[in-house]
This record gives C-alpha cells, structure tokens and sequence, in this order.
C-alpha cells in the first residue's frame, strides 16, 4: 500500500510549479542563452531556482 502524505503533497506543488515556471520562461522575450541559464536552474535547484527565478528572472513576455 503506498502512503501519500504532505511530503507527497508538497512535492507534487513544487513540480507544478517548476513546470509553470519552464513553459513562462521559454515564453518570454528573453535571449535563448538568459532562457537556457534559466531553465536549468530551475531545473537543478528546484526550490531555490523557482524562488530565484519568480523575483531576479526576466519580466517581459512572462503571461500572467
């Protein structure tokens, strides 16, 4: 029987939000190197890329 607690939760809240946070990315007006740094940042720091990328990353072109 598998056991889906808050760790699970939590987890599954965070690739959502990475993902979210991949598609705007390649969606912005950003040069591709800026967006290539960004995606495997987030992609190598899950957490702390996000985090990083909501408030140092590109504003242009991100949809709301």
């Amino acid at each position: 029987m598998m056991h889906f607690g808050y760790n699970g939760l939590l987890g599954l809240l965070i690739l959502a939000s990475d993902v979210w946070a991949i598609l705007n990315i390649a969606q912005s007006s950003a040069s591709n190197e800026k967006k290539l740094i960004w995606i495997l940042v987030v992609l190598l720091l899950p957490l702390l890329g996000l985090i990083l990328w909501y408030f140092l990353g590109p504003r242009q072109g991100r949809s709301s």
